[in-house]
C-alpha cells in the first residue's frame, strides 16, 4: 500500500516570493527624461574627457611592444612602500595565478610544465632573464610570449603585491 502527500508553498492570503525582483520592479529612468542634466536626453552618453571607470581600472601608459617592455624594464618601480608590502597576500595571489605554470619556487617547474603542458617556463634566476620589478609588472600585465595577460585577474595593488612577491622568489635562489 502506497500513501502520497501534496504539500505547496502557494497561501492566497499572503504575498509569494520575488527571486529576481529586478525583473519586476521598474527601474526609475523615466525621472530623468525632462532633467537639464542630460540635454541630448537620456541616450548613452560619452564619459567626461580624463574620466577613469568604476573599479579598481588605472590606464597603463607603457604600449604593449618590446620597446614598452625594455621602458618598463628599466624604469618602471613599484609604488608600494615597505609597509604596504604584504609577503603573504602577495604568495596567494602567486600561488592561485603563477604557481602553475612557475612553481611555488619560482624555478619554472610548475604542474603544468611537469606534466609537459606548456614547456620553456625559465626559472627567475636564469641570468638571461634579469628580470626587475618593471619587467614583472609589464608582464603580468599584458602577458609575454605563451603567457596571456592577468590584468584583469588581478588589480593594480594586487599586481604590485605580485612583483614583489616574485622579487623575493628571485632572491631566495640567487642565494
Amino acid at each position: 500500500m502506497v500513501f502520497a502527500s501534496i504539500v505547496a508553498c502557494k497561501k492566497d492570503t499572503r504575498p509569494n516570493y520575488q527571486f529576481m525582483p529586478n525583473m519586476y520592479e521598474p527601474v526609475g529612468y523615466e525621472a530623468y527624461q525632462d532633467s537639464d542634466a542630460f540635454p541630448q536626453g537620456m541616450e548613452a552618453q560619452l564619459p567626461a574627457e580624463g574620466s577613469i571607470p568604476r573599479g579598481d581600472h588605472m590606464p597603463f601608459e607603457i604600449e604593449n611592444t618590446n620597446d614598452g617592455y625594455l621602458l618598463a624594464k628599466e624604469t618602471l618601480i613599484s609604488p608600494l612602500d615597505s609597509m604596504q608590502i604584504d609577503s603573504e597576500k602577495g604568495k596567494a595571489l602567486y600561488d592561485i595565478y603563477c604557481g602553475i605554470c612557475h612553481g611555488n619556487k619560482g624555478k619554472g617547474q610548475g604542474k603544468l610544465v611537469k606534466r609537459e603542458k606548456i614547456l620553456g617556463v625559465p626559472s627567475y634566476d636564469d641570468a638571461g632573464r634579469a628580470i626587475t620589478a618593471g619587467s614583472i609588472y609589464h608582464t603580468i600585465y599584458y602577458g609575454k610570449n605563451a603567457m596571456g595577460s592577468y590584468a584583469n585577474q588581478l588589480n593594480e595593488e594586487e599586481r604590485w603585491q605580485v612583483v614583489e612577491y616574485v622579487l623575493k622568489l628571485k632572491a631566495d635562489l640567487e642565494k
